[in-house]
């Protein structure tokens, strides 16, 4: 029994080494970025194609301030409250001291400066996707926007899930550097993959999730429950959303189906967004979306 004993004892040893190693956390260094200079004016469409604002923004914030990212917004889940934190340029309660390999580190690795592993309710399963001039350029755009001292609030997560070293161990299993969707695919429609898998990130809403929160690929774009509880985030899929491509570009541009209703919830900001975008980044997306398979998703 001894023996047995000891046997345990050094394989579960070995094993929380062999999970210690795996959810180290992975920085971005200087080396890998070096000569990347960001280019604020073309950073401002990659800002409102990532929608950096409809988060991290006051949640009825109109106009110019959709400019100030104090954070503060709740998003409720299955596992805790997440509270987007304050991104301003702010030096202090912001990320104006951070560095471009950081900034890209937190976005393509979901790490934080001090080597924390964010929670996935921040979407850096999709910028991993992302270009990294187009993040440099974020980044260089976000550098202009006004600073706020607003301190970002805690997340409201109770154990094991506050446990942030486990997160590592989810991105093992989910942080992916592959396309949801690998269909063959037109010169529009892979813009428009690019910008809705990667920058837009209309999975994390729009596709069902499984049992440790992570975006159910088999599904995607086929509709899921709702957050907050209430009612259900529609399915983008052909076949539950019948809209012709260019009835689809126009609802993005300015928030009307083509029944004469409007986008309301959390649409109606991520619609502000692409408002901004050229309208060939629009009919983008809307050709991508007519072009993800068919499902049997939520109408």
């Amino acid at each position: 029994m001894g023996r047995v004993i000891r046997i345990a004892i050094a394989l579960a040893i070995i094993g929380l080494g062999a999970a210690w190693a795996l959810t180290r956390p992975q920085h971005i260094t200087d080396t890998e970025v070096a000569g990347l200079v960001g280019d604020a004016e073309a950073g401002e469409a990659v800002f409102w194609a990532a929608g950096c604002a409809s988060c991290h923004s006051r949640e009825d914030a109109e106009a110019e301030e959709r400019l100030v990212l104090a954070g503060g917004q709740a998003f409720p889940s299955d596992f805790g409250t997440f509270r987007a934190p304050n991104i301003s340029s702010d030096p202090t309660h912001g990320i104006g001291d951070w560095t471009l390999p950081q900034f890209l580190t937190a976005l393509q690795n979901g790490i934080s400066p001090e080597g924390q592993h964010y929670y996935p309710a921040f979407p850096y399963t999709a910028y991993r996707l992302a270009d990294r001039q187009d993040l440099a350029d974020l980044f260089a755009f976000m550098q202009t926007l006004p600073a706020s001292d607003t301190p970002s609030q805690p997340h409201d997560v109770g154990f094991p899930f506050s446990i942030r070293r486990a997160v590592g161990l989810w991105n093992v299993l989910n942080l992916r550097d592959d396309y949801a969707i690998s269909v063959d695919l037109s010169d529009e429609a892979e813009r428009g993959r690019y910008l809705a898998e990667a920058l837009s990130h209309c999975g994390e809403c729009h596709t069902p999730r499984n049992v440790i929160g992570a975006l159910d690929r088999s599904r995607w774009l086929q509709g899921a429950p709702n957050p907050s509880g209430r009612g259900t985030i529609p399915a983008l899929t052909p076949d539950a959303l019948t809209w012709s491509q260019d009835e689809i570009a126009a609802y993005l541009n300015d928030g009307f189906t083509p029944e004469f209703d409007n986008a309301g919830g959390h649409m109606r900001s991520v619609i502000q967004n692409l408002a901004n975008l050229p309208a060939e980044d629009r009919e983008a997306i809307a050709a991508y979306l007519q072009a993800v398979p068919q499902g049997s998703g939520v109408p």
